[in-house]
């Protein structure tokens, strides 16, 4: 029930994406329905995207993974902050513009992960192009290669 009133949330709130020139706006406005305001995260559903763990492990990658997160959604089974999320079905974004998709994801890189790295233009043309399938991107995220 949670799951599908997650979804809905993200939708409605995907029909109508604030001001892509602004990352906190776009988050707030997309992806905080399932992630939280803050990227806080909700237990069992969405995954923190707080985790000073994930982005140390990502280290120079992590501007792929989010790239290509938001780009082609991610399903499967991963480990955050200790809490399992089973079952993950986190949506593709690619509806978003490209200027959107940068907003959030540099939100979600410097202001939540507080890393210095960004998504470019670059990456956003790439993963469009060919997105990282989720076993690569779960790969990725244990700190291998995909």
């Amino acid at each position: 029930m949670i799951r599908s009133m997650c979804l809905a949330a993200a939708f409605f709130a995907a029909a109508v994406p604030a001001s892509a020139a602004d990352g906190t706006a776009v988050f707030e406005s997309v992806c905080a329905a399932c992630h939280q305001s803050g990227g806080t995260g909700t237990p069992g559903l969405a995954p923190p995207l707080v985790d000073p763990a994930l982005w140390q492990r990502l280290g120079d990658k992590a501007p792929d993974y989010v790239a290509n997160v938001m780009i082609g959604g991610l399903t499967g089974t991963i480990t955050a902050g200790g809490q399992g999320y089973y079952g993950l079905a986190m949506p593709s974004q690619a509806h978003l513009t490209d200027e959107e998709l940068l907003a959030a994801a540099n939100h979600v890189l410097q202001d939540l992960a507080g890393t210095k790295l960004s998504v470019t233009p670059d990456l956003i043309s790439a993963a469009r192009a060919a997105p990282l399938g989720h076993k690569a991107l779960i790969a990725l995220r244990k700190g291998g290669t995909p």
